[in-house]
């Protein structure tokens, strides 16, 4: 049976629905895979439950506390089914940094032990690094890397090798990689894992706000991503894990709204995802990230929004290809990769050509992408990136490439 046709993208009905677009100036915003624009609808929705039914949650009787805990309550449930997982295994941390900190500390503390080896990708974003590093170091278990080639690609002969030593007990992974845009097997990665008796965390900050994500389909042990990106707000992140796994897993942090009973010199801990919610949690920033759920299937679903940044893409990689002096890192198709487009011209830093576009109102990030041994095993310092969303037109890239031109001519 053929698969359902996508629906083409309404991309200026989209536009209109972002209010940064309405400013007077005339901003290229090209900086979505650092924090998306946040659409009206999701704004609208923050506001007018923050303003008018706002209390704090699972604590109160009164009216306000009922409307928030079944708004936040329901907010989870949008949430999970969002990318095919289950309100009793998905818990609300501050970002997705913090979701991966949790894994390392929760499950990763009491399960990895010396001699035990963690598998992870030189692509790695620093949340998918630095907690794995300093368990490891903690715990004197082994960090290993699976290397990446000249097109950005992970060799799954290579991760066969470490599995087939048996001392493998996670294998952490981005989904998408925020530098090269390589879009990792994380399917065929999970199947082998789990075949050799290892779990994987997968950071899917990058992933979910481009391509429909499914964790049950998927098998993920964790897999953790973050509100800002798909067009929601800052301050809130998601962690799913698998509800077995949460059974065993103690809390990362501990106080109010996480305990069963808190005695003089003991405690007992809340069930479920419940456990890891110490505090207030991020109430109105849920209410927002349902919201941008809610958004995106609106305005025709992950799938619409993926064809169109695909073909951005597709044209940013033509445009930029066609530029003499830019090297661009990653895949060479925009079907293998995210909506990104990392690159470095030659002979000037990235920072440079970042301020210099940036007086034409052209928005981009240089640096190192929080993803520093990346660059160091590319051999380049750093990168300037151009990432896209469902609002991002051709014009826009035309006026990147343009930029460029500007940033070419002065340095000769």
């Amino acid at each position: 049976m053929a698969s359902p046709a996508v629906p083409a993208l309404d991309v200026a009905a989209v536009r209109a629905q972002f209010p940064y677009l309405e400013r007077e100036d005339d901003v290229v915003y090209l900086d979505s895979g650092a924090s998306a624009q946040k659409p009206r609808a999701v704004l609208d929705a923050m506001h007018e439950f923050g303003g008018r039914h706002y209390a704090n949650v699972h604590r109160g009787q009164h009216v306000l506390a009922r409307e928030a805990d079944a708004a936040y309550d329901a907010a989870r449930a949008r949430v999970a089914g969002f990318v095919g997982s289950t309100p009793q295994e998905t818990i609300f941390t501050g970002s997705v940094t913090q979701s991966l900190n949790l894994v390392a500390h929760s499950w990763g503390r009491p399960n990895v032990q010396a001699g035990d080896e963690v598998v992870i990708t030189q692509m790695e974003h620093h949340a998918n690094l630095v907690p794995w590093q300093q368990l490891c170091l903690r715990n004197g278990a082994l960090l290993r890397y699976l290397e990446v080639d000249e097109h950005g690609a992970i060799d799954l002969a290579q991760l066969d090798a470490f599995l087939a030593g048996g001392r493998v007990k996670l294998v952490a992974i981005a989904h998408v990689s925020n530098v090269l845009g390589t879009v990792n097997p994380v399917a065929e990665v999970i199947e082998r894992a789990h075949a050799a008796g290892a779990l994987v965390a997968v950071d899917g900050a990058q992933a979910v706000p481009q391509r429909s994500v499914d964790v049950a389909a998927l098998g993920a042990d964790f897999y953790g991503w973050t509100g800002h990106k798909l067009y929601g707000p800052t301050g809130i992140g998601v962690l799913h894990v698998r509800r077995e796994l949460l059974a065993e897993m103690p809390p990362f942090l501990t106080g109010g709204d996480m305990i069963r009973i808190v005695d003089f010199h003991e405690t007992s801990w809340a069930d479920g995802v419940n456990r890891f919610e110490a505090g207030t949690p991020p109430i109105v920033e849920a209410v927002g990230l349902g919201a941008a759920c809610d958004w995106v299937d609106g305005v025709g679903g992950i799938g619409a929004i993926q064809a169109h940044e695909e073909q951005v893409t597709a044209y940013a990689l033509e445009r930029l290809g066609a530029v003499d002096g830019i090297r661009i890192v990653g895949p060479e198709r925009a079907e293998d990769r995210g909506a990104l487009v990392a690159f470095a011209v030659d002979g000037v830093h990235p920072h440079d050509v970042a301020e210099i576009i940036a007086r034409d109102g052209v928005c981009v990030r240089a640096g190192q992408h929080c993803a520093e041994p990346l660059h160091r095993a590319l051999g380049i310092p750093a990168t300037t990136r151009a990432s896209f969303a469902a609002h991002t037109t051709p014009e826009e890239i035309d006026a990147l490439v343009t930029s460029i031109g500007r940033v070419l001519e002065i340095f000769g």
